[in-house]
């Protein structure tokens, strides 16, 4: 049996609080009307801003605008609707794959069941997460380059690995704040606590945070070692290569 690691002290419960008074309206901002566009969408996000995602799906989604339609894509021509986020080439090939898949194995619907995502093109747990949480409803915390810096610094994850912190965060944090205390943490990530020059004196959560004492755990300060760089991509992904 595995021993699991000893976390540092901390008031779960003050700053799960602050967090909440501090982003009531916290949630998924990557724009979409169903869980396809929502999968899509957060396939891109890797290693490109919501912002950039949200101006690339329209005139993607116009195009292709389910699994059957996007799956008997041109490579090329998906390749230049979604040229404007990183790596859009290998993200082309894994959207048509992923398509492919949702139609011939699925019937164009997007499985609700994380080993059925994470068996999809492009589709890591972080993915699979995102989709759970805010398509399904089911509780969950994905762990992207925001949540990751933002739970190591202030103390509620001590862990320089992705999954690691995700598993420290789900031990922590009650199931039913699951999927909102993943938003909160993106927030208070893109708001306050920045990778370079985190605002901490006038961070309300100050008063609880290792990092604003200097006494910031492992996973603050190993970030690199975690494969974490930009907007956190599914460090477990291969990508699946079709032909156009």
């Amino acid at each position: 049996m595995v021993k699991e690691a000893k976390l540092p002290r901390l008031s779960v419960n003050g700053v799960l609080e602050t967090l909440a008074s501090l982003y009531p309206d916290a949630h998924c901002a990557l724009l979409h009307k169903n869980p396809f566009e929502l999968l899509v969408a957060t396939i891109l996000s890797a290693q490109c801003t919501d912002k950039r995602v949200n101006e690339v799906t329209p005139k993607l989604f116009a195009t292709y605008p389910d699994a059957a339609a996007l799956a008997s894509a041109d490579l090329r021509a998906v390749e230049g609707l979604i040229c404007e986020c990183g790596l859009f080439k290998t993200k082309a090939k894994n959207l048509i794959a992923t398509s492919r898949m949702l139609r011939d194995q699925h019937g164009g619907a997007v499985p609700a069941r994380r080993e059925a995502l994470e068996a999809l093109p492009g589709v890591g747990r972080k993915t699979a997460n995102v989709v759970l949480s805010n398509a399904f409803g089911v509780p969950a915390i994905a762990v992207d380059t925001h949540v990751f810096r933002v739970a190591n610094r202030i103390g509620l994850a001590a862990s320089p690995q992705v999954e690691e912190t995700e598993r420290q965060l789900m031990r922590r944090i009650p199931r039913k704040l699951w999927s909102q205390a993943h938003h909160w943490l993106i927030y208070h990530g893109r708001q306050v606590c920045a990778a370079r020059t985190p605002r901490c004196a006038e961070c309300a959560l100050e008063p609880y945070c290792h990092f604003a004492r200097g006494s910031a755990p492992t996973g603050a300060k190993r970030r690199k070692k975690a494969g974490v760089d930009g907007i956190l991509a599914d460090s477990t992904v291969k990508p699946t290569v079709v032909g156009s």
